[in-house]
């Protein structure tokens, strides 16, 4: 008989034996359908925020020499939104939502003020809201990393990237404020 646990997503045969019971971990086909769920949070943020484009708004606006190009937004969050998910998954491949209550609830933190983000400076055209929003997502993403490295330092590791990234924006973010008062 097989047995699910619902706050680790583990699924073993029962009877176990204490030894099996010690080393137990999740069959592989749950892991891979838990990535997916992973996954499919992290995108789920990524299709919000993606909902509120650029347009002739922000085509307008004075930009700093630096500003890359707008092709490169594409591929660098769809890589970002990847590693983030394979992060959160291998720290609640480590005992769960339950277990990792705090992890986990920072890196929901994060995400929320990453969602945020564009409807702020895309969609009500705030570049000041916006830079207050990064500010505080760089804060939480910074926290996350931190929490995650604790747990699993390649998770941590996994969102150095993403923490660079989000520096990069907020500068970015700060420098198309200030140029367009």
């Amino acid at each position: 008989m097989l047995i699910w646990h619902p706050a680790t997503g583990a699924v073993w045969s029962w009877p176990m034996s204490a030894n099996a019971v010690a080393t137990a971990t999740p069959s592989r086909s749950r892991s891979i359908l838990s990535l997916m769920v992973w996954l499919a949070i992290c995108f789920a943020a990524a299709v919000f925020g993606g909902s509120f484009l650029p347009g002739p708004w922000y085509a307008q606006l004075h930009k700093p020499s630096w500003n890359p190009p707008n092709w490169i937004f594409g591929p660098v969050w769809t890589a970002l939104y990847t590693i983030m998910a394979v992060a959160a998954w291998l720290v609640w491949k480590r005992g769960g939502f339950r277990a990792m209550r705090r992890p986990l609830g920072l890196f929901f933190l994060q995400l929320f003020f990453n969602a945020l983000w564009s409807p702020l400076f895309f969609g009500l055209h705030h570049p000041g809201w916006a830079f207050v929003n990064i500010v505080l997502l760089w804060l939480a993403l910074l926290a996350t990393v931190i929490a995650f490295w604790k747990i699993r330092p390649l998770a941590g590791a996994l969102l150095v990237p993403y923490l660079a990234w989000v520096t990069f924006a907020s500068a970015l973010n700060l420098a198309l404020w200030r140029l367009n008062p």
